[in-house]
């Protein structure tokens, strides 16, 4: 298992925006890419504008195919559009 945490902060006012698209990709994230086990977006409580996605992959073919598709591809342009700052990207692997 290959998990991801990816740290995202948002423009000032664009939370909507984002968490609309957003939620978008996440239902074609799960409906099209069977090796992804998790894909929540979540919104920190004590970081205004700041959001982290919880991600989980069987492997790294899955994780590749993820960020080969058409739909995530096409999310770029509308992350541009909103983010305060680059991503923070961590890559984790699972134990046990």
């Amino acid at each position: 298992m290959i998990g991801v945490i990816a740290t995202l902060r948002i423009q000032e006012g664009k939370g909507p925006e984002f968490e609309a698209f957003f939620t978008e990709l996440a239902k074609q994230v799960r409906a099209n890419e069977a090796g992804n086990a998790a894909y929540q977006l979540t919104k920190s409580r004590t970081e205004p504008n700041t959001y982290k996605v919880l991600e989980l992959y069987k492997d790294q073919d899955a994780l590749t195919h993820h960020g080969g598709t058409d739909y995530f591809k096409a999310a770029g342009p509308k992350f541009a559009a909103v983010l305060g700052g680059r991503p923070e990207i961590e890559y984790l692997d699972g134990v046990g």
